[in-house]
């Protein structure tokens, strides 16, 4: 069985590419490990992939700092780097990604005094009711 759960805060906003026209998400979330033997905390920062509809969410509504759940499963692979060595890496694909808090409001752009074409600016004081 190959199977994850984690919940953890984005250290940084996703990485959205397109391959295929399917989306791939990439980000990292930070997972806190319990404190043992009065040591301090610690955490784990697993990077995780997300693909295709669940990526367009991921991209739309995540960003730094927000908390996730996730499940999915372990994928480990390697590559060559640029100075010719054998880099392994081990990633969470995701297969579920829950938006565990609300996305703060950005702030409403305040409104302009400028009257729009057509209308004529008037007072509070001239306002009949």
């Amino acid at each position: 069985m190959n199977s994850v759960s984690l919940i953890g805060r984005l250290t940084r906003d996703p990485i959205v590419r397109y391959k295929d026209e399917t989306a791939i998400a990439r980000f990292s979330v930070a997972v806190d490990r319990p404190k043992q033997n009065g040591k301090e905390a610690t955490s784990d920062f697993p990077n995780i992939i997300a693909f295709g509809k669940t990526a367009e969410l991921v991209e739309k509504y995540l960003a730094k700092g927000r908390l996730v759940g996730i499940t999915g499963r372990l994928q480990t692979g390697s590559y060559t780097d640029k100075d010719g060595k054998k880099v392994y890496t081990t990633d969470v694909v995701a297969d579920r990604v829950e938006f565990l808090d609300k996305a703060e409001k950005k702030e409403e752009e305040p409104r302009s005094n400028i009257p729009v074409e057509g209308f004529e600016q008037i007072s509070a004081d001239e306002i009949p009711f």
